[in-house]
């Protein structure tokens, strides 16, 4: 009944700060492209940087007021280049508020705050797509990483590791956090075949490329390590130091221990690139397609010599065997026929590319 109102989805006018999907980077420079003022210039036109920090962060208002000032500190140590990109997935304590005026503060943040929660392998997938360092180091906003250790996963990563993982050996956390990821890190550790002591460490080392190939989704941060392996890329450890939370609470409910361990599987099944669907599940359907065959056989064989076929035990577990030997099957082709147009788009990852010289 009334005149349209000039806002946005979440409410806000255009060019406050909402709940919307918004950037933070007042300042006008060479980040912006000329007569555009919706946001930063694509990556690829940006100049590069040595260093990459992405941030993740949910509610950590003042935590982020301690935290970035001191990254940019360690890193303007280094005399390398820098950005540092937050990403406030969705807070709802003012995080967008003080992002933007960090960012007047320190012409070397940027930041994005997301419609909603969206989780955190969101936001570091997110953050990876706008990153223009060399290295890309990620931490966990809540003050319990230390900015300080940023120096030596640098110098592991121009050592020659791809990625580097922090291992958290005294945390300072409740023994309802630090038990439970013990038992993950070694169960993670003895599927994967990948010896590391803290697979969910926030605090991590990147060459940009593993962040370039490595596709997050669902709660897949985890298994960053896995993934990043599992595309030849060279992974690494090192002990860093662990701070106890000053501010706010735990993000992460008991829903996490389900969750990572179905992550679990499913990095497992998708890793191995070398399988089709149909392969894994063939086999399964195949040895008990075999074994119910054989078993069904053996009791035609007493029906022949007996001359009368009596129900027992194991005539019906054969029966079933066969049956679940087609299911599986079945199953594989199906999903083979889903993966296949996948599977032909797919790309394989290259190290290094030779000159090839031409003959004179």
């Amino acid at each position: 009944m009334g005149g349209s109102d000039a806002r946005g989805e979440s409410g806000n006018a255009p060019g406050t700060v909402g709940s919307r999907a918004d950037l933070f980077h007042p300042r006008p420079g060479p980040d912006r492209l000329a007569g555009d003022e919706t946001g930063p210039m694509p990556p690829a036109l940006r100049p590069a940087v040595g260093v990459s920090v992405v941030i993740p962060a949910y509610n950590e208002a003042e935590s982020l007021r301690e935290l970035v000032p001191a990254v940019a500190g360690v890193l303007r140590r280094t005399g390398r280049t820098f950005e540092i990109i937050v990403i406030d997935d969705g807070s709802t304590d003012g995080t967008p508020d003080v992002l933007e005026e960090l960012c007047r503060a320190e012409p070397s943040l940027a930041a994005l705050t997301f419609r909603r929660n969206f989780g955190k392998s969101a936001a570091l997938a997110t953050g990876f797509s706008r990153v223009r360092g060399t290295f890309v180091i990620t931490m966990d906003a809540d003050l319990q990483d230390d900015p300080e250790e940023i120096p030596a996963l640098l110098s592991d990563l121009e050592g020659g590791l791809d990625l580097v993982s922090g291992w958290k050996k005294r945390r300072h956390d409740p023994i309802t956090k630090t038990w439970p990821s013990r038992f993950f890190n070694r169960v993670t550790a003895a599927v994967t075949g990948i010896r590391l002591h803290d697979f969910n460490c926030g605090l991590k080392g990147y060459r940009r490329a593993v962040c370039q190939e490595v596709e997050l989704y669902g709660e897949m941060h985890r298994y960053i390590p896995v993934l990043a392996h599992r595309q030849g890329f060279r992974i690494g450890e090192r002990e860093v130091r662990h701070h106890p939370r000053r501010y706010g609470r735990s993000k992460f409910g008991s829903t996490r221990f389900v969750n990572g361990f179905l992550d679990l599987l499913e990095v497992v099944f998708l890793a191995q690139g070398r399988r089709t669907p149909l392969h894994v599940f063939g086999r399964i359907g195949t040895v008990c397609l075999g074994v119910g065959l054989g078993l069904n056989l053996y009791m035609a064989v007493i029906w022949i010599l007996e001359g009368r076929l009596r129900v027992r035990p194991l005539l019906l577990f054969g029966v079933i065997l066969v049956i679940l030997g087609i299911q599986f099957i079945s199953i594989g082709l199906l999903a083979a026929l889903i993966h296949a147009p996948r599977s032909r788009q797919r790309t394989y990852p290259i190290s290094r590319v030779y000159p090839v010289r031409e003959e004179s």
